[in-house]
């Protein structure tokens, strides 16, 4: 079965404090299950990657071999995707450990949506940074 995985990251100051959430859905756009954690002081890229590790990892852990992910960070698509390098260091270590997740999965497809589109994802990446800390922890 497919999965629809809403990710998104924020920081606030750029570096600030940071945070991550995701939002998974059926095929049919049923709500499955919905997380979120709290970074510490991170960049908004680096938070986006952390959102889309989270969801891999989370796709890899409960069987879902396609998955389909929506982000609001045309970087991120255009990475995963292979149109755009990875030239900064600091995104360079989540890059791979993305690319060695999906290479676990059979099928991901990678979509740029508005930010409109992304709304719940947005939603749970600043309550994680509001909180500061996880509303439910992600598996490692």
């Amino acid at each position: 079965m497919a999965i629809v995985a809403y990710i998104d990251g924020g920081a606030r100051g750029n570096p600030g404090p940071a945070g991550y959430g995701v939002r998974i859905e059926d095929e049919q756009g049923t709500l499955v299950e919905e997380f979120n954690g709290y970074l510490g002081s991170a960049t908004n890229n680096v938070a986006e990657y952390n959102g889309l590790v989270a969801a891999l990892k989370y796709a890899q852990q409960h069987g879902h071999r396609h998955v389909h992910i929506k982000s609001d960070s045309e970087l991120l698509v255009k990475q995963m995707r292979g149109e755009y390098r990875v030239k900064n260091p600091g995104l360079q270590p989540l890059y791979q450990q993305a690319r060695a997740i999906a290479m676990g999965l059979d099928r991901i497809v990678y979509e740029h949506v508005r930010r409109e589109q992304n709304k719940d994802a947005d939603r749970l990446a600043n309550l994680a940074m509001d909180a500061g800390t996880p509303r439910r922890p992600i598996c490692d």
